[in-house]
């Protein structure tokens, strides 16, 4: 209770509630933010599909990717995926997906075959990134500008245990908050495996990808801003047309060579309904939260109008009130199988 970035969503943000009505009364819209990324299905706020995303960013700046529609058989899928050239272990991820729900890293033939059943949507399979390194990025441009900005950055500690040479995984787990708060996925996960005995100092990655709702640990790094980083991601985000709010998830060797330019790999692009997460980094209040919040609320709604003024339509009320009701149920499927 005292630590509020373990608290439910909707604890977080309904006391800013009055803050978007008055944006959508501005707007005379309660769906204003689809023109915020008028390339993006909802302006990424929701049921945007991954791989339209991808297919709008430079070639070659992301993971070597497969799309394995709803229904493809098996002998096809695998086809597709050796055409690629993509190996095991390897990651998949629903086309339409949120909160890292549903991704997982794959190890074999009968893995994937039997994530892929139990799915039963479309889904992405991508090449496993070993860089060490993960950033969450948050980038605004305005539409009348030729160069955007940087309003947080973000590093991510993956879910981890350290073994003493004593106790087992499951033990290590329950000892450590962010982790025990994922024991029933990582049991599902895991099964018998969280019985055995790491060695003193052994490391043991539960989750290898940097998703809050996971269990990652998120470290405010923001401090850490420079010149060539800032040029390095604006040169990726303006070739990316139609996005100009959002955040951009990025594995990387080290800081020095992705300010170069060099040794990194985008994990995704998130738009409107990207979170600044630099803010939930354990060192700061929900005070410092509700400011970043509203902070960015107001870059959205800045960007939408004026892409509004630029010809695009904000949604109906019908076309905004299907799409939660079609990110709800998504939502619930896909906890159910993570």
């Amino acid at each position: 209770m005292t630590h509020w970035e373990y608290w439910p969503l909707q604890w977080v943000y309904f006391p800013l509630l009055p803050v978007w009505l008055y944006y959508a009364v501005r707007s005379r819209a309660l769906f204003f933010f689809n023109t915020s990324n008028p390339s993006i299905r909802y302006g990424g706020m929701g049921m945007e599909s991954k791989k339209e995303i991808y297919d709008l960013m430079p070639h070659g700046s992301y993971p070597k990717t497969v799309f394995v529609p709803k229904g493809m058989s098996s002998t096809e899928m695998l086809n597709v995926l050796g055409a690629a050239h993509i190996t095991y272990p390897l990651i998949t991820k629903p086309d339409t997906g949120m909160k890292a729900l549903a991704v997982e890293k794959i190890e074999d033939e009968i893995a994937l075959l039997s994530y892929s059943k139990k799915l039963n949507e479309d889904f992405l399979i991508q090449e496993l990134i070993t860089f060490p390194n993960e950033l969450g990025i948050f980038y605004c441009r305005y539409p009348n500008s030729k160069r955007g900005f940087i309003t947080g950055l973000v590093q991510k500690e993956f879910s981890h245990v350290v073994g003493d040479g004593n106790k087992t995984i499951l033990s290590l787990i329950k000892e450590n908050p962010r982790c025990h708060l994922q024991m029933a996925t990582l049991k599902k996960k895991y099964g018998a495996k969280l019985n055995e005995i790491l060695e003193c100092d052994e490391v043991f990655e539960l989750v290898p990808f940097g998703s809050h709702t996971r269990g990652a640990k998120f470290i405010d790094v923001t401090h850490l801003m420079n010149d060539k980083l800032f040029r390095t991601i604006d040169s990726l985000c303006v070739q990316v047309n139609g996005f100009y709010f959002g955040r951009m998830d990025i594995r990387f060797n080290t800081f020095q060579e992705l300010s170069e330019g060099k040794k990194y790999s985008i994990i995704e692009i998130n738009g409107a309904g990207s979170e600044p997460t630099h803010m939930y980094d354990p060192k700061h209040s929900i005070l410092f939260a509700w400011r970043e919040i509203t902070k960015h609320w107001q870059l959205l709604f800045d960007i939408s109008k004026m892409n509004k003024a630029l010809g695009h339509a904000y949604l109906s009320y019908s076309e905004g009130k299907k799409m939660l009701r079609d990110s709800t149920q998504l939502e619930k499927k896909l906890k159910s199988i993570t």
